[in-house]
């Protein structure tokens, strides 16, 4: 694996350099939500600091209509970062060898042999809990120029946005792991265990409360005042004189006391499950100001997360690329405008049930005319950590552009099923022509209206086996 992963990133450094080298211009392409933007901005990063030309933009989709519009473009070289799997023969036929994809979702076997495809899984590293398209686009950008380790902190926010914080107590692994110890070398995170609850260091503890999303608990998320009368009940000090004590200030007993007093108020059958969400490691960033939101690893990945999702990723490249002024600002705006509307969208659907099937194994949910189709993986990923469908597959659905239906796929917490949504969301999207995939737990699709019924049909029929079918291994 390591000889053939230091080819490729050889391979990266050769053509990219020579592009520098002769002047040309370069494209990066990259996905609209945290992974793609943060992918997007270390590889610009790293291309600017070696002096390239070039540009980034993001984009909702990759398809054919995108291919053509690259083969259009006057750029010498296209890097696509967080998409772009599935498309290597449609790229080769369009633009020769002048493109580059740096991902980390799974793909089929025939793209592992061609070179301009940089994948985690030709390299024997899992995709969905051991790196993201940021720690991909880390390595690629490490290969450009040594310098570029100080790269890493974006990266760890990359793989925090895509929720690979998937080993104990929310901790990182395989290449994850090592960027985020390269990152605390550096002093640039800090890393702790802790609650977790969002702004630790930086929102009041009614804010912290309403504001974690994940996992997302009935009664409590998005409603402060809810979460300032269970905070005032448990007898734990909220303001020192005038000014609201944040989480970072609890002592031992205080932590304590909280959680005994979201136990008991959610007072389900998924209590431990719950706890066990709420506490693990912080990554904490020492870079940014101790008043920002941004310390925050995980909040700041949401941010970007809400740039991207409110057609708004430019204001989140600018801050992963520094700008610390006007975009800070609009970003933060940004995020309270994203976490309305998913407060609304939830509102929706818990009240118009009839949206809502739910087998026991999977819930199919229509949130067509509710969601829009750049809110999908957002909702279905709240609804995936809603102690209400723990162990359940989430399979959410919306109108998309041009007369698709756009599909989003979680597997909740707690769910042990051995099917891998990534490899069923392709298989049932490429039976009815239409393009799907994405990870083990968490993938898309897109369908054309009139393939709907044949779609459900298939999803429905591979998930309720849940295993034992090619699928699922």
């Amino acid at each position: 694996m390591t000889n053939k992963l230091d080819s490729t990133l050889s391979y990266f450094h050769d053509k990219v350099s020579d592009c520098i080298k002769s002047g040309k211009n370069i494209s990066i392409i990259t996905h609209l939500d945290c992974d793609g933007i943060t992918s997007g901005s270390i590889v610009t990063k790293s291309l600017i600091r070696s002096g390239a030309r070039c540009t980034v933009r993001t984009v909702n989709d990759f398809n054919q209509n995108l291919v053509e519009k690259m083969k259009n473009d006057s750029r010498e070289l296209h890097i696509i970062t967080d998409l772009g799997g599935g498309f290597a023969k449609d790229l080769d036929a369009s633009l020769g060898d002048s493109w580059i994809v740096v991902d980390h979702h799974q793909i089929p076997e025939e793209e592992f042999d061609n070179e301009r495809v940089i994948n985690a899984w030709k390299y024997d590293i899992d995709g969905g809990t051991e790196i993201s398209a940021g720690g991909m686009a880390y390595l690629v950008s490490q290969a450009l120029h040594k310098e570029n380790t100080d790269l890493a902190w974006i990266a760890v926010v990359s793989a925090l946005g895509d929720r690979q914080d998937q080993g104990e107590k929310k901790s990182f692994l395989g290449i994850n792991l090592e960027i985020a110890s390269t990152a605390k070398k550096n002093n640039q995170v800090e890393i702790d265990l802790d609650v977790l609850l969002v702004g630790r260091e930086t929102r009041s503890l009614p804010d912290a409360l309403a504001f974690t999303s994940h996992p997302f608990i009935e009664g409590l998320t998005w409603n402060r005042d809810a979460c300032l009368s269970l905070l005032n009940s448990s007898g734990i000090k909220l303001k020192d004189g005038s000014r609201w004590r944040v989480t970072a200030e609890l002592t031992e007993d205080e932590k304590r006391i909280l959680l005994q007093s979201i136990s008991k108020f959610t007072s389900s059958k998924n209590a431990t499950e719950i706890m066990d969400e709420l506490v693990g490691y912080t990554y904490t960033l020492s870079g940014e100001d101790k008043r920002s939101f941004l310390r925050d690893a995980r909040e700041f990945s949401t941010m970007l997360n809400s740039c991207g999702r409110i057609r708004k990723a430019g204001v989140g490249i600018a801050i992963c690329m520094g700008d610390r002024t006007k975009m800070l600002g609009e970003g933060e705006n940004i995020l309270l405008e994203y976490r309305t509307l998913l407060r609304t969208y939830m509102n929706t659907l818990a009240s118009e049930r009839w949206r809502v099937v739910d087998n026991g194994k999977y819930l199919m949910i229509n949130a067509e005319g509710v969601v829009p189709e750049n809110m999908t993986g957002a909702v279905s990923s709240l609804l995936g950590g809603s102690q209400k469908n723990t162990g359940k597959i989430v399979i959410l659905r919306t109108n998309g552009d041009e007369g698709t239906i756009k599909f989003s796929s979680r597997k909740s917490t707690g769910c042990k099923s051995e099917v891998n949504l990534g490899l069923l969301m392709r298989a049932c999207a490429t039976k009815v022509s239409g393009l799907g995939g994405g990870h083990n737990a968490a993938a898309g699709a897109r369908i054309t209206k009139d393939k709907l019924d044949e779609f459900l049909d298939c999803l429905e029929e591979n998930v309720s086996r849940m295993q034992g079918s090619d699928l699922s291994k």
